[in-house]
Formats: structure tokens, sequence, C-alpha cells
């Protein structure tokens, strides 16, 4: 494929700032169906077309949504080579600059919302509401990244002698390679790639092999709102060749950093490969998130955080609550609210409908160990309140109650929707349960004791703390986990500085 193209970046970027105020994208039918993404890859600012395919279904009806370029080793080293010939110029360009851009890129993912979310509902089966949702989130990052681009501060540090000056300044960190989820395909490459170009990093981009259209959608828009060629590029793999790729991303001397979401195993590995290359390495990894309900709850309110938290995309999210632990007192009430706005709010269907609030799985894979999880504990003693069973690709909004720790489902991370109650009395016989995992991404509480909020709060081993609140996601706040669930944070003012080095500067005068 020929990506390198003698092209002036600045040049480019220069041209193309005069041209966005005018320029829109000419056919917004082509996000309908997706057709112009099929068979393409995104390097050095253009689609480029390989033989190489792979097929992408739909969720819900199992059909072919379409053919993904299928990228190896040899595509995934030549794209490094083009990010890194890109960077050279990139990192030289101002804050303002890539302000600009990243602000105009937000304009355009606004402008069309409506065809990014038919993206991600055709790809992942995400209802078209939380679709919508999703698209607004994920531009929310590049507006507050452009911001934030500008804010890279060095600092003056009062010197020890009079014959010195002490300073620091903030510079990209170089080529950032990336492995982002099916779950939120589009979120997660603003967060990550929005963080590492507001830095001045360029950036190649593996999207899961779930929803390669989506990253490939966004690339478009990217040239639209006037990033430089070779600052972003996307590689849509395979399930096959996808090891080969990440290890070239891992082991390649010519990557700084390397960004992952996705499994605490898959992590582990890509730890391991970039050590000897000492990369920088960004992990958000599992999550088997907690979700405490105290006797002084506002039980509405803990109800509606549980509808918000856990059946949003119907579980498949790495924050979901997992384990719903539910003081005796009010267990039974609690119980019966949420099986009540359970059968009352979630409509099962075509998730491309806007009436339906509950879509499919992503795959079969996943619909078998949602199953597996509710056997194992109706097996050990558990009662089925509602659901417990598959209905086509969707598994049916599920509650159980007389879960124990011992269970499977209190043990490892269900990724779908079943919420697993579990009763306890103090708060010394909880704190000995929600702790007792070797990961730590999210949890939740509700209670109105503020002093129990503050404590519970505290004590908790997990990175981020949602109190009476289901719906913690913003781009303002620092997003990432502890023990096993990761490494660094994303969002917020941390998420640029994780593609940044500091460098001291000692003048003497």
């Amino acid at each position: 494929m020929a990506y390198f193209r003698r092209v002036s970046t600045t040049a480019v970027f220069l041209h193309k700032q005069l041209l966005i105020s005018s320029r829109r994208w000419h056919n917004s039918s082509a996000f309908g169906n997706m057709d112009e993404l099929y068979n393409k890859v995104f390097v050095n600012g253009e689609l480029v077309e390989k033989s190489a395919t792979f097929p992408v279904y739909n969720p819900y009806n199992n059909e072919v949504v379409g053919r993904s370029a299928d990228c190896d080793t040899k595509d995934a080293e030549e794209a490094i080579e083009v990010a890194k010939n890109a960077f050279k110029s990139w990192k030289k360009t101002t804050a303002k600059e890539r302000h600009n851009i990243l602000k105009n890129w937000h304009t355009l993912m606004m402008e069309h919302q409506r065809e990014l979310a038919e993206t991600i509902t055709a790809e992942n089966g995400k209802v078209i509401k939380e679709a919508m949702d999703e698209v607004a989130y994920a531009a929310s990052f590049l507006e507050w990244l452009a911001e934030e681009s500008r804010r890279t501060y060095g600092m003056t540090i009062p010197s020890n002698a009079q014959s010195k000056r002490f300073v620091t300044i903030q510079q990209p960190i170089g080529v950032a390679t990336m492995i982002t989820p099916w779950n939120t395909p589009m979120a997660m490459v603003t967060r990550k790639a929005g963080a590492a170009i507001a830095a001045g990093c360029s950036v190649v981009l593996k999207p899961s092999e779930e929803t390669p259209f989506s990253s490939l959608a966004l690339a478009k828009l990217s040239v639209e709102a006037g990033l430089p060629p070779g600052v972003f590029n996307v590689l849509p793999v395979s399930r096959a060749n996808t090891p080969m790729v990440g290890k070239v991303f891992c082991e390649s001397p010519h990557v700084a950093a390397i960004s992952f979401t996705g499994s605490t195993d898959v992590g582990k590995l890509l730890l391991r490969q970039s050590a000897d290359t000492v990369k920088k390495v960004m992990l958000e990894l599992g999550g088997h998130a907690p979700f405490v309900v105290f006797n002084s709850a506002d039980l509405d309110k803990a109800v509606s955080g549980t509808m918000a938290s856990k059946y949003r995309y119907g579980g498949q999210t790495c924050i979901s609550p997992n384990r719903m632990y539910i003081q005796a007192d009010i267990h039974d009430q609690y119980v019966m609210k949420l099986s009540e706005a359970v059968k009352a709010q979630l409509v099962a269907g075509d998730p491309k409908q806007s009436t339906t609030s509950h879509g499919p799985m992503i795959n079969e894979k996943a619909l078998e160990k949602v199953q597996a999880h509710v056997n194992d504990a109706v097996k050990h003693g558990a009662t089925v309140v509602c659901g417990g069973k598959r209905s086509g690709n969707a598994y049916e909004p599920t509650i159980l109650t007389d879960v124990t720790a011992a269970m499977l489902i209190a043990q490892e991370e269900t990724f779908g929707p079943v919420v697993p109650i579990i009763k306890f009395d103090t708060e010394e016989d909880l704190m000995s349960m929600v702790n007792n995992c070797s990961v730590g991404l999210a949890g939740y509480m509700y209670s109105n004791d503020v002093s129990q909020c503050w404590r519970i709060s505290e004590q908790i081993e997990v990175g981020m703390v949602g109190i009476n609140e289901g719906a913690m996601n913003s781009c303002e706040c620092p997003f990432g986990g502890v023990k096993e669930s990761g490494l660094g944070r994303e969002g917020s003012v941390y998420g640029v500085e994780e593609f940044m080095e500091t460098k001291y500067l000692c003048w003497g005068v």
C-alpha cells in the first residue's frame, strides 16, 4: 500500500484550517450503510483498500454488516513508520493549533451524531439512544482535551544556588499505539487518541475486530477536522491476526507508549511484551464492581442508580456493577422495587428502534458466559427473581437473590444484564467481601449517612466511587483503577499528562 506519500504536514494543516469552515461531509448517508469504510484501513490521512478482509456481524440478527480490512504485521510496521514521520512535524505544532483541530473534530462528530450512532448500533448492538449518548460522550473528550492541550504547563523551581535556575517543560512522548474495545468503540478512541494528539503525539490504533467501522468513521472525520496525514492511523485486524499485530505494537523500538482497554489477562501479556523496550504502558482492564446499599439509603435513588449502571448496554461495560451488597433491613424492599423497575422500564427488541431499551449481547460467547454464571448460581442455591435465560441473541434482564460469595458470579466479571444480590448485616461483614478481589476499577455505594459515605469510599479498594450516583462517567474526571484493573488514568487533567514527558532544564546564570 502506498502509505509513504511525501507530504508537508504543516502545509496540509494550514490549508485545511483555511477550508474547514466551509467543508462538510458531502455524503452523510454513507454513515448509514458505511460502504466507503468496507475493506479499508486509514493510514497517512487516507482510506486505503486492502484485499485481505474479514466479516463484521450485527449482534442483533447475525447478518454481515460488511467486510473489514484485515491488517497484518507488515501493515503495523508501515503504519508505525508513517506515525513516526508525522510526529516529527506534529510535535512542533502549537497548542493553539492542536486545540483548533480537536475542536473541529468535536463539532463534526456532533453534526453527524445520528450517523455515527447508527454505525455503533450496527456493529455492537447498542440501542440507538445509548449509541447517541456515546457519540456525545466521545465528542466531549475531544472538546475537553482540546482545552487541556493549552494547559500542559511546566514549572519554575526555586533554586538552591544563586548561579542556577531550575525549570521543567512538558514534551510529547512520541508514537503511541492503542488497542480499543468493542463496548464503547468511539468513546475509547477519543479518550485515548484525543489525549495523545492533544499532547503532540501521533497514533496507530487497532480497534476491536467486532467494531472496526466506528473507528474508521472517526478517522474520516479527523481529515475533515484538519488533522495532518499520519498523525492518526487506524488498522482493523481480525482476531486471528491480533496477537501478532499487538506484539509489533509492544516490541517496536519506534513506539514510545501503548494504551489498552480490555481483559486483565491480555493487559498482563502486553505489559510483559513491552518490557524489553521500556514503554510507557497505560492499561484499563477488568472490573468487578461492588454496588452497596445501606439501610439509610434512599431506595428509589438506589434502584434508579442500579438501572443506570447495571443495565446500560446490557451490563456490557467495565464499570457495570457485578456484586450487589444490600443491607439486611432493606433487602426485601430493594429487591421488590428493582424487580418492578426492570419489568416497567426495560423493553427488548431491535436496537435500531427508539422504543428499545435492551438489546443483544455482543456474541454467542458472551451469552454462554452469562448463562454459565446464572446456572452455577442457581445450582448452588440462588433464586431467580426475574429473567434467567436468553432470548434470541439477548439475555433477559435478570435478578438473583440468595447469592453467596462462593458462587462463580460473585468471583468473576459477568459482563451481562444480571444483578446478583448478596445480603449483609454489618460494615465489617461487607468490607471483608468487597475488598476480597484482585481487581478494583469502580464501586458504588448508597447511604444517607455522610460519615459512612466518607468511611466506605475511602476503604473500598477501587479507582472510582459513585456515592449515591450510578452514572459517574465524565470527560472532566479521571478514569482508571487499582490492583489488577490497570495502570494510569484517562480523561481529566491527567489524560494528556500520560502522553507527555517532564524535562528538567538547569540554567547556569
